[in-house]
């Protein structure tokens, strides 16, 4: 399925496939210092669910008991939201399964982590990225040596944690008790190297209990998890649809985005899509596994050579290091751990990248063959909107929004996609500016979470997605009718959807949409540009009416004004560097600066809501100069609603107000009037 008219496509993930994605994470920022928006974000934390985790601890504390939590119980709808348990599940506390539990031992690492029995390698690649990053996983387990076990004060210990997660615009504090789900005195779920450390499985069972249960973890999405570890967006690449494998320059621009995401704190991922159920963990002949995610743990150009022959030769090779989270079965293609290539680079550089040859599921490849055997990368970027830091720095405009249902359809807002003409238009509609010649823009929207329970089944995502319109240099109210589409998403049915642009300057409408129309739902707009975009929702279908109305008049007559271009201007030596103004009934829009030509191509458009129906439309060409612009003509349009001629190309004229005469060059402008203020 796709909508019509466009180049997206909808992609439908069923709970298999959708572990097939993988995860390329991009947060902006040196690793250490949290970059700027983050660390903010980080001091705004809100209660899960009401429960405040020092005010429990205080009171677990005081009565001299272990906390048990009512809202994520030991039971098996805290396991399971449909289906029966397999064998018998005893939940013990850490203290049961050995004699000195420790959150950490010998500190954090990627390499401490396992999968359990649920289909969760999704989520273990996400916690052994978020592993590698201590800015990041010191801000998802807070107060982390408070939380510690201490030995020397077993009765300070209340059986309490807390973790923190960015949910849907906000940081949210989950607190858990911390009984944990056994089998044979096993834990079942995500573990760690060492039997005594359980920093991996406490996290895991808070995001379980965010999902409602830990069933609910199985076939899910890297990218969100790392979305939620951070507060970022993440970006999915299809390495296959785009042929980085066969295309240098693309892969070398790939490689170049992906190191820049890494050194400034960034987390990566990458899988290989599965596409039966067959495929489903299936180990290739290289030792690669279809359909699970592999955390990036390092990007590098790593030297060749010996001496200083090496150095002065300068000859690097694009490489990165992956990680499988069962802690083994690894690549065994070029640059394995025991391949000849690794002869090829120094001792010493070797020592500094940190290679092995135990098969501890860590391991390097080229990015050529990374391109060539999996197919997706996720970017899930921690945007950097700090104005004090040294690397790019982005403005946010983060806005909630809402799919609803009306009887009105100028009420309702849950329109469907661009298939859908007849409903479309009565979606919600954001508008946003780009204020320099050309800039970046980074678009995401995010449906709110939903929560899986034996009450309410499997909380599923509806396929979103959404169109961004190049519109009027000044409107103000809605769409309801098609404009320039200047990009739009895939729509798939993901708790979000990304998409990195650029454009032009001007004014631009988004229309965040549901796949098929009478869906609801909630979700969170956020847009990313290097200047402030003034990004605002548009409420209005027209002008209001108000109590100035009658003594000034209502707008009778809507009317879109669309410059295209000028010929034959007055030239100079170097070309005119020219400018087109159009102005009706005191609202005036204003094109760009077209430099030295005489052909300029304008492509600006003005709307007017017109009450003086019999005042025409101006619009004038200037000649921008130091000291004081030219004026090289000017023409009047009576856009009359009954001209069916849209199209018009028309002599400039001198201001002469009794007797115009012909100035050199014509421009040509596209005119649409009509009496029904909602037609355009």
């Amino acid at each position: 399925m796709s909508c019509t008219g466009t180049p997206s496509c909808i992609y439908l993930l069923s709970a298999l496939s959708l572990r097939d994605l993988v995860l390329d994470w991009e947060p902006r920022g040196v690793p250490p210092p949290l970059p700027g928006a983050a660390a903010t974000m980080f001091s705004c934390v809100k209660p899960y669910e009401d429960q405040n985790y020092s005010a429990l601890r205080r009171d677990c504390r005081r009565r001299k008991v272990l906390f048990e939590d009512p809202l994520f119980p030991a039971t098996d709808d805290s396991l399971y939201y449909k289906g029966t348990p397999g064998p018998a599940v005893r939940w013990k506390r850490p203290k049961g399964i050995c004699e000195d539990p420790r959150l950490f031992v010998d500190g954090i690492s990627s390499h401490d982590l396992h999968q359990g029995q649920v289909g969760n390698c999704w989520f273990v690649a996400a916690c052994s990225s978020l592993a590698s990053r201590e800015s990041l996983w010191q801000k998802v387990i807070p107060d982390w040596k408070e939380q510690e076990w201490d030995p020397e004060k077993p009765n300070a210990y209340a059986g309490i944690f807390h973790f923190h997660f960015w949910r849907f615009g906000e940081w949210v504090d989950v607190v858990i008790d911390d009984r944990l789900p056994t089998v044979n005195n096993q834990l079942i779920y995500c573990h760690s190297n060492s039997r005594n450390e359980f920093w991996c499985a406490l996290v895991e069972k808070a995001y379980a209990k965010l999902a409602g249960c830990y069933q609910a973890l199985d076939g899910g999405n890297t990218a969100d998890a790392l979305v939620d570890f951070a507060g970022g967006v993440s970006e999915p690449i299809d390495l296959t649809e785009g042929d980085f494998a066969n295309d240098e320059t693309k892969r070398n621009q790939l490689f170049e985005r992906m190191l820049k995401v890494h050194s400034r704190g960034g987390l990566i991922s990458a899988s290989i899509k599965a596409v039966t159920a067959a495929d489903m963990e299936a180990r290739l002949a290289c030792g690669l596994v279809k359909g699970h995610a592999y955390a990036v743990t390092d990007v590098r150009k790593v030297r060749l050579g010996h001496g200083l022959l090496a150095f002065f030769k300068s000859e690097k090779m694009d490489m990165i290091r992956l990680r499988n989270p069962w802690g083994e079965r690894e690549w065994n293609g070029p640059w394995s751990d025991t391949s000849e290539e690794w002869q090829k680079v120094s001792k010493s550089e070797r020592e500094k990248m940190g290679v092995t040859v135990q098969d501890d599921g860590e391991f390097w490849m080229t990015f050529e063959d990374v391109c060539r055997y999996f197919t997706d990368i996720i970017k899930c970027r921690v945007i950097n909107t700090s104005h004090l830091s040294i690397h790019k720095t982005w403005e946010e405009a983060r806005l909630h929004g809402a799919w609803t249902l009306h009887e009105d359809p100028r009420q309702n807002r849950g329109g469907g996609c661009i298939n859908h003409k007849d409903t479309f238009f009565q979606n919600p509609q954001y508008i946003f500016e780009v204020k320099k010649p050309e800039d970046e823009v980074l678009i995401c929207i995010q449906q709110r979470p939903k929560r899986s329970t034996r009450r309410e089944g499997k909380g599923e995502n509806l396929a979103i997605g959404f169109d961004i319109y190049k519109v009027e240099e000044n409107r103000q109210y809605r769409m309801h009718s098609l404009q320039h589409k200047a990009a739009s998403s895939i729509y798939i049915n993901s708790r979000s959807v990304f998409l990195r642009t650029d454009q032009p300057e001007g004014r631009y409408v988004i229309i965040p949409t549901t796949f098929e129309p009478g869906h609801t739902g909630e979700f969170l707009l956020r847009v990313f540009t290097d200047v402030p975009s003034n990004c605002r929702e548009l409420r209005l279908d027209e002008p209001p009416h108000t109590c100035w109305s009658s003594l000034c008049g209502y707008p009778q007559l809507v009317t879109q004004v669309h410059v295209l271009g000028a010929a034959g201007l007055k030239d100079s030596p170097t070309g005119a560097n020219s400018y087109v103004i159009i102005k009706c009934e005191g609202d005036k829009v204003r094109s760009a600066v077209q430099k030295g030509t005489s052909t300029p191509e304008y492509n600006v458009k003005g709307i007017f809501y017109r009450k003086k129906l019999s005042q025409p439309i101006t619009v004038q060409v200037w000649n921008h100069r130091v000291l004081k612009d030219e004026f090289l003509g000017q023409v009047h349009l009576k856009a009359d609603p009954d001209n069916l001629q849209a199209l018009h190309t028309l002599h400039l004229r001198d201001r002469n107000s009794r007797q115009p005469s012909n100035l050199p060059g014509t421009v040509a402008v596209h005119i649409l009037s009509s009496t029904s203020l909602m037609a355009v």
